[in-house]
């Protein structure tokens, strides 16, 4: 099948790839050129502009930053939608707002085109080794028939949540969980810091206890070695948990531990939040 990628940073370079092995014929685009590099060397053809994706493949996949660059990548004056064709597919696997990813789902049956939102957690160790887990909103006869076989090479757990936006919802609800384990793992060590125990022996303890989680795993051996290189970029988690408040205020819920974690996360320094990982918030507890 041929595909088009847009979007190959941390984790979508990876995943991209995962298509490329299982002999799907790739195209790709970024808007740093230099970061598609590794795809094309191995044989992805590069693509000039974003409009030109619908041109070359039958189904496009993109992950990009901001709810803005989505809407930037699928409605405006060159997005996608001025190309897309009937019957072709497109899939959002950024985390992204659940009113957008409707909206888009919305113009692109217009045209007779499918756009599905499959945003993904497992950060760049899952994207790496094709373990994410997809949350899948959109049609789903589309998702079973086109999009699930293809994911499947990028995941383990995928799940279909129902209508367009659903999979964003559902992406929201994970990173508040993420939001508060963050905020634990780090206020643990804090607290075996400052009571003297060495935290290598404490960690080893305390993961494959009741205290463990993917955050304690995953996170914990890099807050402890000051590896701060992102799995996960800071400045993006903040986004996701600006836009699970966004839905919170619409629903008139508070959630006090998202809010606390959101507060945290942006008293971070600015050069902290835009090129650390999210374990970063070690620097705010001075561990």
């Amino acid at each position: 099948m041929k595909i088009a990628w847009i979007g190959t940073g941390v984790m979508g370079e990876s995943m991209a790839g995962h298509l490329m092995d299982a002999g799907h014929e790739l195209f790709v685009y970024n808007r740093t050129k230099s970061k598609t590099d590794n795809l094309v060397s191995r044989g992805a053809t590069l693509l000039n502009e974003v409009k030109d994706a619908p041109k070359f493949a039958d189904v496009v996949f993109t992950i990009v930053g901001y709810p803005k660059d989505v809407e930037e990548v699928y409605l405006s004056e060159n997005g996608l939608i001025t190309t897309a064709k009937k019957g072709q597919v497109f899939v959002d696997m950024t985390t992204s707002s659940p009113t957008l990813a409707e909206k888009i789902s919305n113009e692109f049956l217009k045209v007779g085109a499918y756009a599905l939102d499959l945003p993904v957690t497992g950060g760049d160790v899952g994207a790496k080794n094709a373990t994410l887990s997809i949350m899948a909103g959109g049609d789903k006869k589309v998702f079973e028939e086109v999009v699930l076989p293809l994911v499947e090479k990028l995941g383990k757990n995928i799940t279909y949540f129902g209508e367009a936006g659903k999979g964003q919802y559902t992406k929201l609800a994970n990173q508040i969980a993420i939001a508060t384990t963050m905020i634990s793992v780090a206020e643990s060590f804090k607290f075996a810091k400052e009571v003297g125990l060495d935290l290598d022996s404490f960690f080893k303890t305390v993961s494959t206890g009741s205290g463990g989680s993917f955050s304690m795993t995953s996170y914990g051996p890099r807050i402890l070695n000051k590896d701060f290189k992102p799995g996960f970029f800071t400045h993006h988690f903040i986004k996701d948990m600006k836009l699970a408040l966004e839905e919170c205020e619409k629903m008139n819920i508070k959630l006090p531990g998202l809010e606390t974690a959101y507060k945290i996360y942006n008293e971070l320094e600015e050069e902290v939040r835009n090129t650390n990982g999210t374990q970063a918030i070690s620097k705010w507890y001075d561990i």
